[in-house]
């Protein structure tokens, strides 16, 4: 079953990169009591996330400070190691952005919104989607039908739709 407006986010534990090397995270520590934006990528360092979902981000972060969002996620089934690499690549970590892992692709699975696409080296990855959750509870949410594309899952979208 697919995650939708007025659902509870699932259990589900994230890895991050501490000052100590990899940490886990979970969901329901990082939302309760707090209004977060929760944005995922089919993959880090891919041309669509790259270039354009984790830039529409940064270029937004201010303004959902300003509408109170107490912090904003990333996530991708890729290893908190590249995910960081990929934080600092983009400016995202720099900016305030936070960057999680789904190494096992379990948070992405129990929101059902996985993909595979083996020709391409995707397995279990991540639909492109963004959502504003409130003490776990879904919000918006903004999924993209293509995984190439980032249209309604940007940052601008969703701070309109907030």
């Amino acid at each position: 079953m697919t995650i939708s407006e007025g659902s509870k986010l699932p259990d589900a534990t994230l890895v991050r990169m501490g000052a100590n090397g990899p940490e886990d995270v979970t969901i329901a520590d990082l939302t309760k009591g707090r209004k977060v934006v929760i944005f995922a990528v089919p993959g880090a360092f891919t041309p669509t996330c790259h270039s354009a979902h984790v830039p529409s981000f940064i270029r937004t972060k201010t303004s959902f400070d300003a509408k109170g969002v107490d912090e904003i996620l990333c996530v991708a089934v890729n290893d908190p190691f590249v995910m960081s690499a990929w934080g600092e690549s983009t400016g995202a970590t720099g900016a305030g952005i936070s960057m999680l892992s789904d190494p096992e692709s379990a948070f992405t699975k129990a929101l059902g919104l996985d993909f595979s696409v083996p020709a391409r080296g995707l397995i279990d990855r991540s639909k492109r989607y963004a959502m504003l959750v409130e003490d776990g509870i879904v919000k918006t949410l903004h999924l993209e039908e293509s995984p190439g594309v980032c249209e309604v899952s940007g940052g601008e979208a969703l701070l309109a739709a907030i």
